[in-house]
C-alpha cells in the first residue's frame, strides 16, 4: 500500500536587498543524484524533528546561513516509486541578514544569488518555480502582511 507522509523540506533563502530579492541556487555535485541540477535547499525531515527544525538545519548545513526569519509556505507532494511512497515536500522561505556569505557542503559544486525571474529560470524543478512564485506572493511586502501570524515561524 502506497503511504503518505511529510518527508522532505524545500526552503528558499531570500537576501531581501534593494531592489530586488535575490534567491540563493545551488548546484548539485557530481557525485550525488542528480548531478549538475540547480535547485533551492531540499533535504530529509529526521526522525522525531518538526519540519521547521528541519528547515532551519538544513539552511545552516547546506548554506553556513542562519535564518533570522523563516514562514512556512505550502506542501508540494510527490512520489517515490523505489519506496512506493508519496512523500510531501514542506516549503519555507527563510530570510536571512547581510553578509550572507556562503559556504556549500559536499553534495553541491557552486552556489549563486539569482534575482527571482533568474532562479526561476535556473530552478530545474517545476514545484520550485512555483514554490518562489508562491513566496513573492505572499511576501512581496517585506512580510506576510495580515496572515503574518499564520505563515511566521521564526
Amino acid at each position: 500500500m502506497t503511504e503518505i507522509k511529510p518527508g522532505v523540506v524545500d526552503v528558499f533563502v531570500i537576501r531581501p536587498v534593494h531592489p530586488e530579492w535575490k534567491v540563493l541556487v545551488l548546484q548539485r555535485a557530481a557525485e550525488t543524484r542528480c548531478p549538475g541540477a540547480w535547485e533551492t535547499i531540499h533535504g530529509r525531515i529526521e526522525e522525531g524533528e518538526r519540519p521547521e527544525q528541519a528547515a532551519l538545519r538544513e539552511v545552516r548545513e547546506e548554506s553556513g546561513l542562519e535564518a533570522s526569519r523563516l514562514y512556512n509556505i505550502t506542501v508540494h507532494p510527490f512520489y517515490l516509486h523505489a519506496q512506493q511512497t508519496v512523500q510531501l515536500a514542506i516549503v519555507f522561505a527563510a530570510f536571512v541578514e547581510e553578509p550572507a556569505e556562503v559556504a556549500i557542503g559536499p553534495e553541491h559544486c557552486a552556489h549563486a544569488w539569482l534575482s527571482v525571474e533568474a532562479a526561476i529560470s535556473r530552478f530545474v524543478w517545476p514545484r520550485e518555480r512555483v514554490s518562489i512564485r508562491e513566496i513573492v506572493s505572499l511576501l512581496a511586502t517585506g512580510d506576510a502582511g495580515p496572515v503574518e501570524d499564520v505563515l511566521r515561524v521564526l
